[in-house]
């Protein structure tokens, strides 16, 4: 095994990328279980809980597309930081697809009034598209700093 001295490929990772990288796969994963949750019943009982009936059948009547830019954000996150923690360049136009679609997630919960009757809804999408941003900036930065192969 070599050392940091030697100069190993293992070695010039830097920590920042791999924590980053643990951090997304872990974080985007859950995004995936959430998506797939909205297949189910118990999952779609559990993301009305605390709404009015009006505003439930709002969110379960969102049009297809709202569900196809969420799979395209967590799916196309977990993917794209999997790639980032394999230092494969390919994290980088993953992750700015998963951007896209989590963007788009909230342009839709935006138009589709999601947010007027769930205020949480706003701050919770709000931070997922803020991690989708810092999840593509760092395999911007990693890819910049020649650290993606």
């Amino acid at each position: 095994m070599q050392t940091l001295l030697t100069g190993s490929p293992a070695s010039a990772v830097p920590i920042w990328l791999r924590v980053t990288s643990i951090f997304g796969i872990l974080w985007n994963a859950l995004g995936v279980y959430q998506w797939a949750q909205t297949f189910t019943q118990a999952g779609r009982a559990a993301m009305t809980a605390g709404m009015t009936s009006a505003q439930a059948q709002a969110y379960l009547s969102l049009p297809g597309w709202v569900s196809v830019v969420f799979a395209v954000g967590a799916c196309g996150g977990l993917l794209g930081t999997i790639a980032l923690a394999l230092n494969r360049r390919i994290a980088l136009p993953v992750l700015a697809a998963s951007f896209i679609g989590y963007a788009l997630l909230f342009a839709g919960d935006a138009l589709n009034g999601v947010f007027d009757g769930a205020p949480g809804q706003l701050i919770t999408l709000s931070f997922v598209v803020l991690i989708a941003a810092a999840m593509l900036w760092t395999s911007w930065l990693a890819e910049r700093r020649g650290l993606l192969r």
